[in-house]
């Protein structure tokens, strides 16, 4: 449940930064049209971005970790741009399309309001630790 939680609020994440940057869009496939199927698009690539976090981004802020001390953290705003650059290229795979224009300011700006999207999602759905026990 939580996993679905999470594609959710990544999925609501990529729509805002859709619908703020000019430069970020997302649609579905050519042959589909309609509200269900851009919902399906978003929760696809909600789910990618999801998987990309998950399993690449943890080996790139190990191998790049000094690069995180030496900025007090900015890089992570560049580490977040190039995640959703993946994400574009590996939805390039799908029949979706996802395109970010200037790697820089698009792609920064908008791995910015996707972190903050996703934080604020997070803490309206909340969470609990796996060791609390429900009262």
């Amino acid at each position: 449940m939580r996993f679905l939680l999470q594609v959710l609020i990544c999925a609501v994440a990529l729509w805002v930064a859709a619908w703020i940057l000019p430069g970020v869009a997302i649609a579905p496939p050519s042959d589909a049209s309609g509200t269900g199927a851009t919902v399906i698009s978003y929760l696809v690539l909600g789910l990618i971005f999801g998987l990309v976090n998950t399993i690449v981004k943890p080996i790139v802020k190990f191998i790049t970790g000094i690069a995180y001390i030496l900025t007090l953290g900015l890089f992570t705003l560049i580490v977040n741009g190039l995640m959703l650059e993946l994400v574009a290229w590996l939805a390039g795979f799908t029949p979706l399309t996802f395109v970010i224009d200037h790697f820089f300011w698009d792609a920064i700006l908008a791995a910015i309001i996707v972190s903050i999207v996703s934080f604020i999602g997070s803490m309206l759905v909340g969470h609990r630790d796996k060791g609390a026990v429900a009262a």
